[in-house]
């Protein structure tokens, strides 16, 4: 599902809440001659409790959709802070290292401001950001190793190192946060959810005596909006709303 477009998922899933909706009211519009008064309470306690379980399943799922995408905005600023404090340390390598290690980072920045800015479709562009990525830091490294050989001292090349360390680290940590996604069959269910209430709307609308269109009209239309933001917020690469690149962009020319 993670393949296919946001939009395509939420038009089909409306299509598919219209569908159910429409089937539930001519089944309940049959047997509105042959149902009570008790029959319809009972109805519309069960639609009751369907809207509160849809609730709570939603719920659920856009705070887990907003978790993630508050981890993937925490690790560009923890991954920033990393670059950056390494920069800072290029200070403390000797000559001409500290040179060499600072233009280096410069142009790994520009690399990871690169990744952020290409498309989830552009998958060649993304392996070769990534392989540049990590031939960037073995340069990198190279570079610290060299400078480690001219001066060993842990206070200077050592602290250079150890931000290295962390700077690898956190570019892993969100590489990883990139690939946590709302597991599938919690979408799945979501749409079961979705699709049942509007039929047993339908249904209880086709037992009263005039059928409810454009409150239930509005009420599948935000729910498939509510569904659309839930997407939108558990695809980085694509959509409306993607990680704020700020703090890496501060970074450049530092």
């Amino acid at each position: 599902m993670y393949n296919l477009n946001s939009v395509l998922i939420v038009t089909i899933l409306f299509g598919l809440i219209l569908i159910a909706n429409e089937l539930g009211y001519r089944f309940g519009h049959h047997y509105q001659s042959k149902t009570d008064s008790d029959v319809k309470s009972h109805t519309n306690t069960i639609q009751a409790g369907t809207l509160g379980l849809l609730a709570l399943i939603l719920g659920f799922t856009f705070n887990m959709a907003l978790q993630r995408y508050n981890n993937r905005s925490q690790a560009v600023i923890h991954e920033a802070n990393a670059i950056g404090t390494a920069l800072l340390r290029t200070q403390l390598l000797p000559e001409p290292y500290d040179t060499i290690a600072h233009q280096q980072l410069q142009h790994y920045i520009n690399l990871r401001l690169e990744v952020s800015n290409t498309d989830y479709a552009m998958v060649t562009d993304q392996q070769r950001l990534d392989n540049a990525t990590k031939s960037k830091q073995h340069e990198i490294w190279v570079t610290a190793i060299q400078a480690a050989r001219v001066d060993p001292r842990a206070v200077t090349t050592g602290y250079f190192i150890s931000a290295l360390n962390n700077m690898i680290d956190a570019h892993g940590e969100y590489n990883a946060l990139l690939q946590l996604h709302v597991p599938e069959v919690i979408l799945m269910l979501l749409f079961v959810v979705f699709i049942m209430s509007g039929a047993l709307i339908g249904y209880a609308s086709g037992l009263g005596k005039k059928r409810t269109t454009t409150p239930a009209m509005m009420m599948t239309f935000l729910i498939c909006l509510v569904v659309f933001i839930v997407i939108d917020l558990d695809r980085p690469k694509r959509g409306i709303i993607k990680v704020n690149q700020n703090s890496m962009l501060l970074l450049k020319n530092d």
